[in-house]
This record gives structure tokens, C-alpha cells and sequence, in this order.
């Protein structure tokens, strides 16, 4: 048998060349198995998750955008219609309200009331979807946030498992083991068990993103929806509020229209009652016109003179009054009601507004002006208060009462603004107790609201 050489340390030479070979093998498994490090794509499928969650947090983001949008013109709408039903409120409770106009206003608020309903629960709809969306990234995120802390406690096992027990270093195991077969399986547990503490760490990082955004809209989602919540409630108080006063005014125009609708009947049945007679009333109606239009003439007369004597301005310098709390049976203007004369384009026109009140009720004033005319028509039995304002403004009260409450002024007497001049009555052709009160502006018809405050 041929003697094996050693060396200084007393390994035989081919036990030399097998650790040899064995390492050169190692090298080879180590560098063949390397690209375990470069070719896996962890997190690949984490990344979408991550896409996901910034995805939702930008549907969000736009959804709580267009709500605030909604709530920005809400809260503006609300006001405007709290303005509306101020003013229409006002109106109701001035001194003859035109009833017509009221009600336009009052039609008016009701659909802005009803888009201001609909706009409130479009709130409270996107308060249930942010809710329910809260609820799912609560869950979403709780369960991201388990999944984190079991990869993490796994990470730390392994990682305690494969650094810190007192294990054989790979190399030592591979060099001094006797079979190739046992250390190959050896190495390749440990280089996989490397890999796969590689991949865990990777995709906790990943994990650890997604959860960061899961939480961000978790907080972005709670706070919306208490904020959202307490818009939600103002603005449905505030709607509550304006449904009510908005009844409120409904009713009060029901009243109005009762009241003038009775009014009204009273004035036609007395009407009914003249027409039995139709050709006394057609000469009536003719006489009247006629009386008028003479009538006119002669103040027409008596103003201008006034003004050469200095006795009124050129000009008016203000606004006029109610003459008469009441109701408004007639509006100037274009009328249905035959017993009225015709004017322009107008088979009937009425040439002021009638207030209705009780027998005896004060006649104010508009303005203040120099009394032109006091006492009975004479070409027609209505008596009749006409006070001069101006050079170029006339106010007209007429069917004042001549017996039991006669006149307060006279001719040719200065009158402030608010002073009584008359009591209500029933003189002229007339179906109940009411001022005509009309105004004539150079001498034409107008409309007497256009002097008033606006």
C-alpha cells in the first residue's frame, strides 16, 4: 500500500483536494443559486394593493370635494331664500299688500324650498355612503394592520431562528461533512430559508405603505363624516325653519284672500243687484266717466294756478303713505269688473286702489301737499278729498264720508304727510265701504304702489 503525504497540520494530501473540490462546489451551488436574490419580484402583487388604496383615496378625495361643493351652494341658496321670506313676510305685513305679487313670491319659495329639501337629503344619501365607506376601510385596514403584525412577529422568529442559536456556520457544515448528498440539501435549505426572510421583509415594507394609506383615508373618512354630519343637521334645521315660516306666509295669504275674496262677493252681489237694471247702469257708468274726466279738468286748473301763486313746489321731494289700513279689493290697472269705464287698450280699466275697511275708518294723508278740492262732486254724488303735492302730482281719495264724520280739511290747506283729512264711507257709486285712492302724475293715471317704499 503506497504511503499518503501530509502536511504541517497533518492532512493527507487527497483529503486536501476532496475540501478542495467540495469548496470549488460550494462557489458554484452559491453563484448558481444567487440569483434567487435578483430574479424573485417580490411585492408584485403588494404593489397593486398599494395602486388600490391610493385609487380609493382619490374617489374619496373627489367625493367629499363635490359634496362640499354641494354644501357651498346650499348654504348660499339658504340664505338667499331666508331673504326672499324675509321680504315676503314684510310685505304680508304692511299696510294693503298686493296680493298677487305675494303670492308669485310665495309659489317662488316653495320650489326653492323643494330643491333646498332635495339638496338636504342628497347630503344626508353621501353621509350614508361615507359612513359605510368608513366602516369598510376600518375593517380593511384593521385587517391589513393583523397581517403586518403576524409578518413581522414571523420575520423576527425566523430572523432569531437563522442568527441567533448557536447553529454550525454553512461553511464549516459543507467542508467537514462525509456525505455530498446530505450537505448539497443541507446548503439549499439555508440559502432558501435566506431568500424567503428576503421576500417577508420586502413585502412587510410594502405592507407597512399600504396600511400607512388604509389609515389615511380612515382619518380622511371620519373626519368628513362628522363634519359632514353636523352640515348635514344645520342645514336641515335651517330648512325646518324655512318650511315653517314659509306655511306661515301661505296662510296669512289664504287669510288675505278669504278676507278680500269676501269682500268681493259682497261688492259683485251688490253689482248683481244694479245690473237687474241694465240701462240705468250703463248711464250711470257714462255719467260717471263723464263727471270725472270734467272734474279732472277743473283740478287740472286749480293746480296750475296754485303753482303761479307760489302756493305748492314744481317738484315732490319724497315718498307717500298708505292713506288707509284695509284690503285691496281692486289693483289699478286693467279689471274684470264691468262696472269700471275703459281706457287705452282696456274695455275696463281702474284708474286707483280700492282699500276696504269698516264705516269711519281715518283717511290719512299720502303726503304732504296743499288741499285742492274737498266736498261732493259736482257732476257726481261721491265725495271726494284731492291734494296737490306738486306742480305735476295730484293724489284723489274718494267715497269719504259726508254725514256722521264729515271732511277734516278744506280748501286751500297745507297738510303734512300722515295727517287725517277724511273717514272712510260710502258716497258715490259704490257696493261698500272703501277709499279710491288714486294718483295722477301730469296729468295721467298711474299706479300708486310706484310711490311708495320700496
Amino acid at each position: 500500500m503506497r504511503a499518503r503525504a501530509t502536511d504541517s497540520r497533518g492532512w493527507t494530501t487527497s483529503r486536501r483536494g476532496r475540501i478542495g473540490s467540495r469548496f470549488i462546489l460550494l462557489l458554484f451551488v452559491l453563484s448558481s443559486m444567487g440569483g434567487l436574490f435578483t430574479s424573485a419580484t417580490p411585492g408584485a402583487v403588494r404593489a397593486d394593493e398599494l395602486e388600490d388604496a391610493y385609487a380609493r383615496q382619490q374617489r374619496l378625495q373627489k367625493l367629499i370635494d363635490r359634496q362640499k361643493e354641494s354644501i357651498r351652494n346650499l348654504t348660499a341658496n339658504q340664505a338667499v331664500l331666508a331673504s326672499k321670506i324675509s321680504g315676503t313676510k314684510s310685505t304680508l305685513a304692511q299696510l294693503n299688500a298686493n296680493l298677487l305679487v305675494t303670492k308669485t313670491q310665495i309659489v317662488g319659495m316653495t320650489v326653492d324650498i323643494a330643491r333646498s329639501q332635495n339638496a338636504v337629503d342628497e347630503l344626508v344619501a353621501t353621509g350614508a355612503v361615507l359612513e359605510a365607506e368608513l366602516v369598510r376601510l376600518e375593517t380593511e385596514a384593521a385587517r391589513k394592520e393583523r397581517e403586518l403584525a403576524e409578518a413581522k412577529a414571523l420575520l423576527a422568529a425566523r430572523i432569531r431562528e437563522a442568527y441567533d442559536t448557536d447553529r454550525t456556520p454553512m461553511l464549516t457544515t459543507f467542508l467537514s461533512g462525509d456525505d455530498f448528498t446530505d450537505v448539497l440539501t443541507d446548503v439549499g435549505y439555508q440559502l432558501d430559508f435566506a431568500e424567503q426572510d428576503k421576500i417577508l421583509a420586502d413585502q412587510i415594507v410594502q405592507d407597512q405603505k399600504v396600511l400607512d394609506v388604509l389609515q389615511g383615508n380612515v382619518i380622511l373618512a371620519r373626519a368628513e363624516t362628522a363634519e359632514l354630519e353636523v352640515l348635514a343637521a344645520k342645514a336641515r334645521k335651517v330648512l325646518d325653519k324655512q318650511l315653517v315660516e314659509l306655511r306661515s306666509a301661505q296662510k296669512q295669504l289664504l287669510r288675505l284672500e278669504r278676507q278680500t275674496q269676501k269682500l268681493l262677493e259682497q261688492q259683485k252681489a251688490a253689482y248683481e243687484r244694479m245690473v237687474a237694471e241694465k240701462a240705468e247702469l250703463q248711464r250711470k257708468l257714462e255719467e260717471s266717466h263723464e263727471a270725472e274726466q270734467r272734474l279732472e279738468k277743473v283740478i287740472n286748473r286749480l293746480v296750475r294756478k296754485m303753482f303761479e301763486d307760489g302756493g305748492i313746489p314744481s317738484e315732490y321731494n319724497g315718498t307717500f303713505m298708505w292713506p288707509m289700513a284695509g284690503t285691496v279689493t281692486q289693483e289699478f290697472g286693467c279689471t274684470g269688473f264691468s262696472w269700471e269705464p275703459p281706457l287705452g287698450n282696456c274695455d275696463h280699466f281702474h284708474r286707483g286702489i280700492d282699500i276696504a275697511n269698516s264705516m269711519y275708518t281715518p283717511i290719512r294723508a299720502a303726503g304732504h301737499g296743499k288741499v285742492v278740492f274737498v266736498g261732493k262732486s259736482p257732476w257726481d254724488p261721491a265725495w271726494i278729498v284731492i291734494i296737490a303735492h306738486s306742480k305735476s302730482l295730484v293724489t284723489w281719495y274718494g267715497h269719504i264720508d259726508n254725514k256722521s264724520h264729515p271732511p277734516k280739511v278744506k280748501e286751500g290747506q297745507f297738510v303734512a304727510k300722515g295727517q287725517v283729512i277724511a273717514y272712510n264711507g260710502m258716497t258715490g257709486w259704490t257696493t261698500g265701504p272703501h277709499v279710491h285712492w288714486a294718483v295722477q302724475m301730469n296729468e295721467t293715471w298711474v299706479n300708486p304702489r310706484l310711490f311708495l317704499p320700496r
